[in-house]
C-alpha cells in the first residue's frame, strides 16, 4: 500500500465506500457530491457504482463560484437549501460528498463568520437525508488545502494520502471496539482524564455517536446515517457544569495556529484559565464564545489504527483524546482516561479491558 498511488488509493476506497460503508446494491439510486479537489475520487467512486449496477449522478460544487456567492449572494439567501436539493435528497439512496477545502476550519479562503453563514443549511441537510434513510459518507481529504497544509509542515498530495490509506481499515474491528468503548459511556458517569502532572474530572450527559465507517439499520434509526471515511472515532456529550481541574495539551491543531502545549483549567464546567506559550492564540479562540458558554461539552476517543498525528484529523489517531465546547476542540495526545472503575486510555493507548 505505501507505493500505491493517488489513482491506486481512490479505486480502493471508492469501493470500500459503497460495499462496507453504504453496502450499495444493483438498483440503488447514489448521488456524488463533489469540489473541485474532489473531482478525481468523484470520477472513480460514480464509476464503481455504476459498475454495480447503480444509477448514479455526479454534482459538482465549483469552489470559486460558491466563494463569489457567498460574498455576492443577498444575506437571507446563503446557506439555504432549495426544493431542487431536497429533491436530490429525496431521490438517493446513498450519499456520498467530497467536501472542498474552503470549507475547513484551518482554511483562510473564506473568514471564519462567512463558512458558518454559508453552512447554516446543515441542521436542514441532515433532517432531509434522515427523512429520506439516507446512507451517506463524508470523505474527511477534502477538507485538505494549502492553509492545513502550511500548518502542519507537509504536502497536501501526503496529508491526502495518509487520510486514504487510515479509510482501508478493518471496519469491523473498529465498530467492536467502538461499540466496546461506547457501553462505558453512560450518563451520570464519572471520568478523569490525567495528562502529565493535570487531572480533570467531569461527568457524561448526553448524546452518544459512533463513528465506525459503516452506515448500518441501527445508525438509520437514530439518525446517525453520515460515516466519516477516515473512521474511528467516538464522542459523547459532557455534563455542561461539572468540569473541574486541569488538563494539559498538545499539539492542537486551531484555525489560528498551532498550540503546542497548553494547561487549561476548569471550574463549574467553564475554561477559567490557561497557561501557554501560545496565551494570545488561545485567548483568541475562547473570547469567540461568551464567557458563560465556555464549557466542557464533548469528549473524544479516536479509534483508528493506521492514522497519525499531524494530517489535519487528529482526533481520529488510535488512542486521542479530544475536549470541545469551549471556543476550539483540545488534543491529549497521551492521556490516561478512566470512567467509573475502567481505564478507557492508558498513556495514549487503548486498553484491553475497554
Amino acid at each position: 500500500m505505501p507505493n500505491d498511488s493517488l489513482e491506486e488509493l481512490y479505486t480502493k476506497v471508492a469501493k470500500k465506500i459503497l460495499n462496507e460503508t453504504l453496502h450499495v446494491k444493483k438498483g440503488d439510486a447514489i448521488t456524488v457530491e463533489a469540489w473541485n479537489n474532489g473531482i478525481p475520487f468523484a470520477r472513480r467512486v460514480t464509476a464503481e457504482a455504476r459498475a454495480l449496477g447503480c444509477t448514479t449522478i455526479m454534482v459538482l460544487e465549483d469552489e470559486e463560484a460558491y466563494v463569489e456567492g457567498v460574498r455576492r449572494a443577498p444575506r437571507e439567501s446563503v446557506g439555504m437549501m432549495g426544493k431542487n436539493e431536497y429533491g436530490l435528497l429525496a431521490g438517493s439512496d446513498a450519499y456520498i460528498f467530497i467536501p472542498g477545502q474552503a470549507l475547513g476550519v484551518y482554511s483562510k479562503t473564506l473568514k471564519p463568520e462567512e463558512r458558518d453563514h454559508s453552512t447554516r443549511y446543515n441542521s436542514s441537510w441532515y433532517e432531509a437525508a434522515d427523512k429520506a434513510g439516507l446512507r451517506g459518507a463524508r470523505l474527511t481529504f477534502g477538507y485538505v488545502g494549502k492553509d492545513l497544509a502550511k500548518l502542519v509542515g507537509k504536502k497536501i498530495e501526503d496529508i491526502v494520502r495518509a487520510q486514504l490509506r487510515a479509510s482501508l481499515v478493518d471496519l469491523k474491528g473498529i465498530s467492536n471496539a467502538t461499540s466496546g468503548v461506547a457501553r462505558i459511556l453512560t450518563d451520570g458517569a464519572a471520568a478523569e482524564l490525567r495528562s502529565g502532572h493535570s487531572t480533570l474530572k467531569f461527568k457524561l450527559k448526553g448524546e452518544l455517536t459512533i463513528d465506525d465507517g459503516v452506515v448500518d439499520i441501527n445508525d438509520l434509526k437514530t439518525g446517525n446515517n453520515m460515516a466519516y471515511a477516515l473512521p474511528g472515532l467516538v464522542t459523547k456529550e459532557v455534563d455542561p457544569g461539572s468540569a473541574r481541574g486541569k488538563v494539559t495539551i498538545t499539539d492542537t491543531l486551531t484555525k489560528y495556529g498551532v498550540i503546542h502545549r497548553a494547561e487549561l483549567e476548569f471550574k463549574g464546567g467553564r475554561l477559567v484559565s490557561w497557561a501557554s506559550r501560545e496565551a494570545s492564540t488561545i485567548k483568541k479562540l475562547v473570547e469567540e464564545v461568551p464567557a458563560e458558554r465556555r464549557t466542557l461539552k464533548i469528549l473524544g476517543i479516536g479509534f483508528n489504527p493506521a492514522f497519525g498525528f499531524g494530517n489535519g484529523q487528529d482526533r481520529f489517531v488510535y488512542g486521542a483524546v479530544t475536549l470541545g465546547g469551549f471556543g476550539f476542540t483540545a488534543l491529549v495526545k497521551k492521556g490516561t482516561l478512566s470512567v467509573e472503575s475502567t481505564k478507557v486510555v492508558d498513556g495514549g493507548s487503548l486498553t484491553h479491558s475497554a
